[in-house]
């Protein structure tokens, strides 16, 4: 059964950055893809962004081009989301999710999900 778990959410102030990370536990980390979805109050729930299995493709939502780097380290179990010059519609709470191929995760079609941290931004 794949588990996963987020966490590096918090309190940050509009321009500041924070690193997310997610690990997968319960089969090999490296056979899936991985992914961030967030979800504000009130709003559906959006893609931010995904990368393969091997790092191959990579892709992020167009409100965060530029701003977010999406990386994995599969000897460490752990995907990474860095995000820089956060803004006060980053707020969310941040979902990891992970399939086997990035169009399924891409898609919002993961099988697994995580629990979620919570970004908060601040003006």
């Amino acid at each position: 059964q794949v588990q996963l778990a987020e966490s590096g959410g918090g309190l940050v102030q509009a321009g500041g950055s924070l690193r997310l990370a997610c690990t997968l536990s319960g089969r090999a980390f490296g056979d899936y893809a991985i992914g961030w979805f967030r979800q504000a109050p009130g709003k559906k729930r959006q893609f931010v962004s995904a990368i393969s299995w091997n790092g191959g493709k990579i892709d992020y939502a167009d409100d965060v081009k530029g701003r977010f780097t999406i990386s994995r380290d599969n000897a460490k179990n752990t995907m990474y989301l860095q995000m820089n010059s956060l803004k006060v519609e980053d707020t969310a709470v941040y979902y990891c999710a992970a399939d086997l191929t990035v169009r399924t995760v891409i898609d919002g079609e993961s099988g697994y999900w995580g629990r979620g941290t919570q970004v908060t931004v601040f003006p």
